[in-house]
């Protein structure tokens, strides 16, 4: 029979999602790579593939769970297997760099930003940025790991020669100009089946922790640490926007999303005082918030489960 098999590493990203399964009677099957093997002389299974991994594995002790899934997806794709998320999402998952190049290639604003390994070149990159306040921040990370707000380089150096600096577990830092929001308030555009679905307004002006799954719900402090255990968040965090986006934004969205290969992945924008727009994060792992989707009355757990229903019996009917 076929299958939709979930390529993940975290139960808790995907138990809503296989809620969904259940309730549409999709058949299913949970692929946790965080650790596995990838037989590239076997066939892969009949079915469709949807890749969940994460770029933040690591703070849950999955830490080659990306690269397994990269050479996974790679031999999935080999054999023509039809993959939802593949290795043009995996690449921008775990990496910022690529996401911002990517991003800009496609004629979307994103802000300056030069990644640096090593504290010197780090300092440099600080200096040669030269705009106040700027921010720090790992190019592989997720939940806003690692991203302090600095005022002046000595800042920075306080910071990077002290012993609260942390690393970005690919080695690679970033140096970012700061955009500061109009209304205090980041937005994060939905996208299913390279579709938009909603966008959620996200109240940032207490830090930049800005994950919306319910069990990354942690309340936003500037130091940006994730908390060992996660407390309840003020719901009024996060709200669907009701005008949803412009068309014109949407449209150049879903054409990147095309030109990387990314079926289901939510966009990060910030709109300045001036109107200006900054694309600064991809997230081809999206989580959704409950509390949200329940006052807007929409799910995208339940489009997600829809669309890869469809997509399965696609699959099918080709067969036919």
């Amino acid at each position: 029979m076929k299958k939709v098999y979930i390529i993940h590493e975290n139960d808790d990203w995907t138990r809503h999602l296989t809620a969904r399964l259940d309730e549409l009677n999709v058949p299913y099957e949970n692929w946790d790579l965080s650790e596995g093997l990838v037989d590239i002389q076997a066939a892969p299974p009949e079915g469709i593939f949807y890749n969940r991994m994460s770029a933040s594995s690591h703070t849950r002790g999955h830490r080659y769970a990306p690269e397994l899934t990269d050479n996974l997806l790679h031999w999935l794709e080999s054999y023509g297997a039809t993959v939802i998320n593949g290795t043009g999402a995996i690449e921008l998952e775990v990496s910022k760099l690529k996401q911002h190049l990517a991003l800009k290639t496609n004629g979307i604003n994103t802000p300056e930003t030069i990644g640096a390994v090593g504290k010197e070149n780090i300092i440099q990159a600080a200096e040669k940025l030269n705009r106040f306040p700027f921010i720090i921040k790992h190019n592989r990370a997720g939940k806003g790991l690692g991203v302090r707000l600095m005022y002046t380089i000595q800042d920075l150096k306080d910071y990077v020669y002290g012993p609260e600096f942390e690393d970005s577990i690919d080695g690679i830092s970033l140096i970012q100009q700061y955009v500061r929001p109009a209304d205090g308030n980041i937005v994060r555009s939905e996208f299913i089946g390279g579709k938009f679905f909603y966008a959620v307004k996200v109240d940032s002006s207490d830090g930049f922790e800005l994950c919306p799954a319910d069990n990354c719900q942690i309340p936003i402090g500037t130091e940006m640490c994730p908390a060992e255990e996660p407390e309840e968040l003020t719901p009024s965090k996060f709200k669907i926007k009701e005008d949803g986006l412009p068309q014109a934004q949407i449209d150049l969205y879903e054409a990147f999303l095309k030109q990387q290969r990314i079926d289901v992945a939510a966009i990060e924008f910030i709109e300045t005082e001036g109107g200006q727009r900054y694309a600064y994060d991809v997230n081809t792992n999206t989580n959704y918030n409950a509390d949200a989707e329940r006052e807007a009355g929409k799910y995208a757990m339940l489009q997600l489960a829809t669309y890869l229903k469809n997509e399965l019996e696609k699959t099918a009917a080709v067969e036919v």
